[in-house]
């Protein structure tokens, strides 16, 4: 996969992969900010931003916004997370340079109109509530909590309902002052289109947006706790987590392989124990996720409020296995075979490759060859793996329950059994 890479002299980083042979372009703004970046008083503000971004600008309404891309087929749309926010779209080839410069529009030009912050208030508290009422979405916002607690990592995406009925024309404007700028922004697009003319089409609309930021990151540094909030409803929910790893560990990869031998399919440890041999879940796995600074690896599980006592000390089993005895090369290779495909089968995608090349620069600084890549993960050994988890599951444990909980087991019964 070829890639053209040029720079602006206020530092924005522009980059394309051409693909003659389809008839689309996958494109985007990504920017280096999110919840992560935020102070407690205006928690959600990034992902409010993000929403009022397409409410109007000094030359579209908010219907045009919408139409313009949709009246020629495409698609728009955008996203926040902890410590990215994205706009993006899919045009066919002719049409992309009218995704750029509505692209470019929302995010320089919004104008944050205060009729349509008030309605916007009510649909992202509407978007709060409806995490809220679904329990396997709403514990991981608690698990965060209680891994990260008291810094930005560790409240939501979202922001709280009390927040966002304070959010303001002029807290968006002052916010976006200072978290977005080049130097943490990425313009990138993958299909028909060459290099030259997608910079020329960026450079003509970007060239002077601010370059630098001035907000200062919190920290980022895990601990862990208990939470448990019991509902009535039909299934207890759990999140049994652990520190994990950061972008640039070199345990990055094994950190993932192990979570996948543990619990990434219906191949896994934990699949086969738990749903496959004892009947005990139906949704049941494993997850690695990396930040800049740090990271969390995690076990969830949604079961009946019957079982859910006799489940966790299986799975706390199954992570003690995989300390203490070394995966067989048969589990390795089978892991390291299902994450060379998710890699390779989504660069088949020109709008998971945008998403790709973008993260990747903003995460390293530079992009990652396909060859760099699988050569990591191949060179990881059972070794590495066995390392990985007993660094992990050493941790204190984040311990997150939600549901039909009451018969459970508790934190202290976790921890015994974790350290037995």
């Amino acid at each position: 996969m070829h890639v053209d890479v040029t720079t602006l002299k206020n530092g924005l980083r522009i980059i394309t992969s051409t693909r003659p042979e389809i008839e689309s372009v996958s494109l985007g703004i990504w920017v280096r900010t999110g919840s992560a970046c935020e102070k407690p008083e205006v928690n959600g503000i990034s992902h409010f931003l993000e929403h009022m971004a397409f409410k109007g600008t000094q030359r579209r309404t908010a219907r045009q916004i919408s139409d313009e891309i949709e009246n020629a087929g495409g698609q728009s749309n955008a996203y926040t997370s902890r410590e990215i926010t994205s706009f993006y779209a899919k045009m066919l080839k002719n049409d992309t340079e009218l995704a750029v410069d509505v692209l470019t529009d929302i995010l320089l030009n919004s104008t944050f109109p205060e009729e349509e912050l008030v309605k916007e208030r009510d649909v992202v508290i509407q978007e709060i509530k409806q995490t809220l009422d679904t329990p396997d979405d709403i514990i991981f916002d608690y698990f965060q909590e209680k891994a990260y607690p008291d810094q930005a990592l560790g409240r939501t995406i979202l922001g709280s309902q009390q927040n966002v009925r304070l959010f303001s024309r002029d807290t968006l404007q002052t916010y976006k002052k200072s978290n977005y700028a080049a130097e943490n922004t990425v313009v990138c697009a993958v299909g028909n289109v060459t290099h030259e003319q997608f910079v020329k089409m960026v450079e003509s609309r970007m060239s002077g947006y601010q370059p630098q930021t001035n907000f200062a990151k919190d920290k980022q540094i895990y601990q862990g706790g208990f939470y448990c909030e019991e509902r009535h409803i039909e299934q207890a929910h759990a999140i049994l987590g652990f520190r994990g790893m950061n972008y640039t560990s070199k345990d990055y990869y094994p950190c993932i392989l192990m979570s996948t031998v543990l619990g990434g399919g219906m191949s896994s440890r934990l699949f086969q124990e738990i749903r496959e041999k004892h009947g005990l879940a139906y949704s049941v796995y494993s997850f690695s996720t990396s930040q800049s600074e740090t990271g969390t690896v995690g076990v969830y599980v949604g079961t009946d409020p019957d079982d859910l006592k006799k489940l966790m000390p299986l799975a706390i089993t199954e992570i003690k296995k995989i300390c203490n005895e070394k995966v067989t090369q048969q589990e390795l290779d089978r892991a390291k075979i299902q994450l060379k495909a998710s890699i390779l089968m989504s660069l088949e995608s020109s709008s998971a490759t945008v998403e790709i090349l973008a993260r990747q620069s903003l995460i390293y600084g530079r992009l990652i060859p396909i060859e760099e890549m699988v050569a990591q993960i191949e060179s990881v050994s059972v070794e590495d793996i066995q390392r990985a988890a007993q660094t992990v599951f050493a941790s204190n444990p984040t311990y997150t329950l939600l549901g039909a909980v009451k018969n459970r087991t508790d934190y202290d019964e976790v921890q015994q059994l974790l350290s037995a």
